[in-house]
């Protein structure tokens, strides 16, 4: 017997989509890769103009009767736009919804970081307020079942009193068979913007809580002591941040340049002072890439291929940036970094999504 789950799409529709919308298309990407006869998959979506960010997925949409800012508000205690039989309804966010489907229905919620508590002044005081409000509606719901995308966060919510039994740890995936551009378009491409030569990339939005001051401040001091540290070339949508004087924004780039901008550089650096998950330096391992991260990015946090870094401390940014910029981009070097995050594909995270809903 097929069972219909119907999965949120309402971030795809927000003005910053972020890491969440990668694991919504990755959660579908590795479904469909299952290709799993006992399971139909209905994406829920708001009213509005189709994003572009949506166009490539086939999945079948059911349209929810309002737009996704009012959806957001009422979500949490009316279910708009999710089928009447669907058996298991599943938010990709905290937005909701809770409810809905087929009498007996599986509810169940993706919580991915608590970063309204871990970093506080990135979220304005009705943001907090929120993330609060919906952390207790699901905390008194124990119907609810709940999926932690983070590394160490069930444990977290199990010591604020979840019990263990609606929790269900997945893990994230990186496109590792995508297509990527070409050297030398990405040589290109990076002349165009004034970069000749090695480079090293930061990629993702740009906010206050990616610490990308003092990852300018730190590569600029890394780069008096090592004469061959390239350019700092920042990738990804502006977000809510300054651009810092001292980088090159390339700002948002296609998929497929985006992934030969992360191979071809001297490293991938992400230093966030707090992180849910962080994809980047998981998909720059995919791709050979030497990695400096913060200490505070689960994704990468216990990686000994991984250069880890104090985020609030420049000299350790810049000491780090130094030592991976210096690793080895020989083939087995490359494959050993691949190989430690072979774990991370999103097949294996649309697994760990059928265990929570059956």
């Amino acid at each position: 017997m097929t069972r219909t789950v119907a999965v949120t799409l309402d971030q795809l529709y927000r003005p910053q989509p972020g890491g969440i919308a990668t694991y919504v298309h990755g959660l579908l990407a590795g479904l469909a890769e299952l290709a799993d006869p006992a399971w139909r998959v209905v994406g829920v979506v708001p009213r509005g103009p189709e994003p572009a960010d949506l166009a490539s997925e086939s999945v079948v949409r059911a349209r929810a009767p309002l737009g996704v800012r009012t959806l957001t508000r009422v979500w949490d205690r009316v279910a708009l736009g999710v089928p009447h039989d669907a058996d298991v309804v599943h938010a990709t966010t905290l937005a909701g919804p809770y409810g809905g489907g087929a009498r007996g229905a599986v509810h169940c919620v993706a919580l991915h970081d608590l970063l309204w508590r871990d970093e506080p002044d990135a979220f304005g005081a009705s943001g907090r307020r929120f993330h609060e409000g919906r952390l207790r509606t699901i905390r008194g719901r124990p119907d609810l079942r709940v999926v932690t995308t983070a590394p160490g966060l069930a444990a977290r919510l199990e010591a604020e009193g979840f019990a263990r039994s609606r929790l269900f740890e997945s893990r994230l995936g990186v496109d590792l068979e995508g297509p990527a551009a070409p050297p030398e378009e990405v040589a290109a491409r990076l002349a165009a913007a004034g970069v000749e030569g090695p480079y090293v990339l930061y990629a993702g939005t740009r906010e206050p809580r990616k610490n990308l001051a003092r990852l300018v401040e730190a590569h600029a001091r890394a780069r008096r002591d090592v004469p061959g540290l390239g350019a700092l070339v920042l990738v990804g949508p502006a977000g809510w941040g300054e651009a810092p004087e001292g980088a090159v924004v390339l700002g948002r780039v296609g998929r497929a340049t985006l992934r030969g901008l992360i191979r071809d550089a001297q490293a991938l650096a992400y230093v966030p002072l707090a992180e849910g998950f962080g994809l980047p330096p998981v998909e720059a391992l995919a791709l050979g890439t030497p990695v400096v991260a913060s200490e505070t990015t689960p994704s990468v946090a216990t990686n000994p291929e991984v250069v880890l870094v104090r985020p609030t401390d420049v000299a350790s940014i810049a000491e780090g940036l130094a030592r991976a910029a210096g690793q080895s981009h020989a083939r087995a070097d490359r494959e050993r970094r691949r190989a430690s995050v072979e774990a991370n594909t999103w097949r294996r995270c649309a697994l760990d999504h059928l265990e929570a809903w059956r």
